[in-house]
């Protein structure tokens, strides 16, 4: 049987029958691919907007709480009014309920907990093993884990069941927060500015302490990255590279920000801009000068000229060495960053070329 989230914020059962067509999803849309578990019975008494029977009576003597800034614990039907009720009257919960032999489990605690540490006390995480807490997984009808609940002022106001990727979790996490931005998205976003504007100093000591918060921090050590080059120590961005995990290499921002420094060695490499300048003119033809010219110019940091030098010589020749004028600005594209207006010019003015 399925179990909803009334419009007053009150957990419900639906029509008899349901539960054997859909599985939960929750008023915040279906997740990922969930492991579905035996249906259990309902109990005898709906719960009407209060906790289920077992969770609201007298529960077994329960041990000790967490202390008030534990963020993230284990808990059971014995302290799930403690745990979960209680305290989501001060603060929103999260409730995951998981089981040991579930795969996409395996998949959502550590992204929940991460964002969860990263909200700095906005939100607390609760996880519930089912295995262990048949009777709760029973009350709140839970048919399928990962299975996850959103508790505030004492009630369940959100859910959704399966894996969810991270993007769609920071927006379930606000929507419960009411969009206010954790600390660590706030000194992200400052310290991005700080680069933005200029202040390699103070975005680095940023991003620094976000990346000793959270030492996987995409954004923060693609930001410690970009620092060190904007910094002009391409070495110590170099040194940060080599030393990444192959996981994180492969995350948007860090392989955005090693293109980066991968375009700024080749810059110091390619030759004089004005002797590079002066073969071209010789030599319109002579396009292993232009690319030299155009690397050497993103070097500079003349990113718009780079730009036009490469998208000329892949208009004269598309496919001179292996497409590599196309290539280099899809490099580019990916160093400046999708939104950036130059990305935005010289990706539309590519396709036109590609397409003429």
């Amino acid at each position: 049987m399925d179990y909803t989230v009334k419009p007053d914020g009150s957990l419900a059962p639906n029509e008899a029958g349901d539960g054997n067509k859909k599985q939960h999803q929750g008023p915040g849309g279906p997740g990922g691919p969930g492991v579905a578990i035996g249906a259990p019975q309902a109990p005898s008494a709906g719960p009407g907007g209060e906790a289920p029977e077992a969770l609201g009576g007298k529960a077994p003597e329960a041990p000790a709480q967490a202390a008030p800034g534990e963020v993230i614990k284990d808990s059971n039907t014995a302290n799930f009014v403690a745990d979960v009720i209680e305290v989501s009257a001060q603060v929103p919960v999260i409730v995951d309920f998981w089981a040991p032999w579930c795969g996409p489990c395996k998949q959502l605690t550590p992204a929940l907990e991460k964002l969860v540490r990263e909200s700095a006390g906005a939100v607390r995480l609760v996880k519930i093993n089912i295995d262990e807490n048949q009777e709760l997984a029973g009350q709140m009808r839970i048919q399928s884990v990962p299975a996850v609940y959103a508790f505030k002022g004492g009630q369940p106001v959100d859910g959704f069941t399966g894996a969810l990727p991270e993007s769609q979790l920071k927006s379930f996490i606000s929507k419960l927060i009411d969009g206010a931005k954790s600390p660590v998205d706030a000194a992200l976003e400052e310290a991005k500015a700080a680069l933005e504007a200029g202040d390699a100093v103070n975005a680095g000591v940023l991003f620094g302490q976000v990346q000793a918060q959270d030492p996987s921090n995409e954004a923060a050590l693609a930001g410690l990255i970009r620092c060190a080059l904007a910094a002009g120590e391409a070495g110590r961005a170099r040194e940060m590279i080599d030393g990444l995990p192959a996981d994180l290499v492969e995350k948007s921002e860090i392989a955005a920000a090693i293109s980066a420094v991968e375009l700024s060695e080749q810059g110091q490499k390619s030759g004089n801009i004005e002797e590079l300048q002066s073969k071209i003119e010789a030599n319109g033809k002579d396009h292993q000068s232009r690319f030299d010219l155009a690397a050497a110019l993103y070097g500079q940091g003349q990113n718009e000229a780079a730009i036009d030098e490469l998208l000329e010589l892949f208009r004269r020749d598309k496919k001179w060495d292996d497409e590599a004028a196309r290539k280099q600005l899809v490099k580019i594209f990916e160093a400046l960053g999708p939104t950036d207006p130059l990305t935005v010019s010289g990706r539309r003015q590519l396709s036109s070329l590609m397409f003429s």
